[in-house]
């Protein structure tokens, strides 16, 4: 690795046996700091080249090609207000709850500096806990950004350790609905499959045993209603794992619904429904994966009073489950 005149550029050349690679599988070897998917945004956003060409994220790599990549910024030192509007559950002087939309990325990370939950919160409330960091103010859990729902947002570091405490021993519950491909054969069961980074692809995870990264997972699912090609379950994870449900319903042959990550397609159309009409075929029912953190359980922070909170299926999913159900 070499770097030219502008200092943070970096620049490698292709080696014979990294033919055929590409580019940004090249790009996660060379470079440890970022992840696949934060790769492929920067190369999306133009931040790389092929012997002096923009390049793409599928590019394929020949022996002596120059690739020159240009690292995205960094963010800013704290997070910036934004007026986006939010939906609050609950508030009080110790805590919030939000019902998280989809599309929504909880805190600032490469290639998602803004639009984020913590930049809403920032603009919307005066006072957040700090315990996460600079860039997680009042984070202290946290909803994949395609998984709507309810999310509990600390407003001082008191209310954030008791409840990071709660979350630690297992003692908070939470229940999803998803929907999810095919029809499982039993109505209720627990999955238990340790959950560990992918062989291949960083920002993935995989069922893995004995693996370094390995964490013990346990979820427990029930079917609420099945259909032709498609069921709704209610999830409740016992641990919280990074894409845990994901995972686990995957494993289990019966992933969600686009979700394109772990075996379905990333968009559903109305001709992927039975029996739909042959005009308005190709309209998109849905563009997200089928996941919604529906209720929340905690104890409050300071009074020890029992919480009980429920965000309500958002427009996208209802509107697939009525068509499933009609």
């Amino acid at each position: 690795m070499s770097t030219d005149n502008n200092a943070a550029k970096l620049q490698f050349t292709v080696a014979e046996e990294e033919q055929g690679q590409r580019l940004d599988i090249f790009l996660v070897a060379h470079i440890e700091s970022l992840s696949r998917s934060q790769l492929r945004r920067a190369i999306t956003a133009g931040l790389a080249t092929s012997d002096g060409k923009v390049a793409k994220p599928a590019t394929r790599l020949h022996p002596g090609q120059v690739i020159r990549f240009t690292p995205p910024p960094l963010p800013p030192s704290a997070v910036i207000g934004e007026d986006i509007p939010l939906d609050v559950i609950f508030e009080d002087m110790h805590i919030i709850v939000i019902d998280k939309p989809a599309g929504m990325v909880v805190h600032p990370s490469i290639g998602h500096w803004q639009g984020t939950l913590a930049s809403a919160l920032v603009y919307h409330f005066d006072h957040l806990s700090d315990s996460g960091g600079e860039h997680r103010p009042g984070i202290i859990h946290r909803l994949d950004r395609d998984t709507s729902g309810c999310i509990v947002v600390a407003k001082n570091n008191q209310a954030h350790a008791n409840i990071s405490a709660q979350f630690a021993d297992r003692s908070v519950t939470k229940s999803y609905l998803a929907i999810v491909v095919g029809r499982p054969d039993r109505d209720r069961d627990i999955i238990k499959q340790p959950i560990g980074t992918h062989p291949r692809q960083r920002e993935k995870m995989a069922i893995r045993s004995g693996h370094p990264t390995s964490r013990d997972a346990e979820s427990f699912f029930e079917v609420l209603e099945r259909f032709d090609k498609f069921s709704l379950l209610q999830v409740m994870p016992k641990t919280g794992r990074t894409h845990q449900i994901r995972v686990h319903l995957s494993h289990l042959g019966h992933p969600v619904v686009c979700d394109s990550m772990y075996g379905h397609t990333s968009a559903l159309y109305a001709r992927d429904l039975p029996g739909s009409p042959q005009e308005g075929e190709d309209s998109v029912i849905l563009q997200r994966q089928a996941l919604h953190a529906s209720t929340l359980n905690i104890t409050h922070p300071v009074t020890n009073e029992p919480l009980s909170f429920k965000a309500e299926l958002p427009p996208d999913m209802a509107g697939l489950l009525r068509s499933l159900q009609h």
